[in-house]
């Protein structure tokens, strides 16, 4: 099932549909000249759809409602139990190849669980997050992480590792069950804003009810609906992350994976 959704994601990414009707249509004209004039119009509409894509405020505008769902509010006053920090900000076969934990766009998953860590001595720090990958498959992450953890000065004894999870899903199920947490305890709940809705809605579903604490933010504000990008790949990488985390949403809700379709603020909001 994992890989299954690997790959049906990794195909419904905008920038690779449009590839795909480029290519399909440059097939046609090649093999089929008989039939040029629907090559055409396929590859000219693969082309059309990734400069829109890539230079229009479409990825910002999919990006926003995602990101100012759970507004960063005061961190709590009270005592809080833990710090959770999903992966994804980690290139564990790269982390393991060099001998160093290595950092991607994602990286204030890791800041911002540091930072909070300091704020909180008395708080466990918990790091989920297996290897997902497909085809370069490299053991998880999560000894790279530690490692850097107790580098920044967080005691070994208050650092926990997850390292089965492959998905969002498996995040909360595996957390919940290694830290087994008590009624009337306050964990955060550190990821990117654009996945929170989904990840706060998992692991509310496996009876984890989290403090969100959204980071990496992508976006500035209502602004950026007018914003045109500068560059392409930077475009078409917005679009696509908002396109399958919305596709995420979905499927996790019908799936039964999520406590809400589009999870809010409070289970009752």
């Amino acid at each position: 099932m994992h890989v299954l959704w690997r790959v049906l994601f990794f195909l419904v990414q905008p920038s690779h549909l449009a590839l795909l009707l480029i290519g399909l249509g440059l097939l046609i004209l090649f093999l089929h000249p008989t039939r040029a004039r629907l090559g055409k119009l396929l590859a000219a509409t693969g082309f059309v759809a990734l400069v829109v894509l890539g230079f229009s405020p479409i990825g910002y505008a999919l990006l926003l409602p995602l990101e100012e769902r759970f507004p960063r509010r005061e961190l709590p006053t009270g005592q809080i139990r833990g710090i959770i920090f999903l992966g994804g900000f980690e290139d564990p076969s790269v982390s393991h190849a060099r001998s160093a934990l290595i950092l991607n766009e994602s990286a204030e998953r890791l800041t911002e669980a540091v930072l909070i860590a300091r704020a909180f001595p008395d708080a466990k720090i918990v790091f989920t997050g297996g290897a997902s990958e497909i085809f370069m498959r490299s053991p998880s992450g999560a000894s790279a992480v530690g490692g850097f953890l107790e580098a920044a000065g967080i005691p070994a004894e208050r650092i926990v590792l997850e390292d089965r999870s492959r998905n969002t899903y498996e995040n909360a199920i595996e957390t919940r069950k290694l830290v087994d947490p008590k009624p009337g305890e306050h964990w955060l709940l550190v990821t990117s804003a654009w996945h929170m809705p989904r990840a706060v809605g998992t692991f509310r579903h496996a009876g984890f009810d989290v403090i969100p604490w959204p980071t990496d933010y992508r976006t500035r504000g209502t602004q950026d609906f007018l914003l045109l990008s500068d560059k392409l790949t930077e475009g078409l990488r917005r679009t696509d992350t908002a396109v399958r985390e919305w596709i995420g949403l979905i499927a996790y809700w019908l799936l039964g994976r999520s406590e809400a379709l589009f999870p809010a603020p409070s289970p009752t909001a």
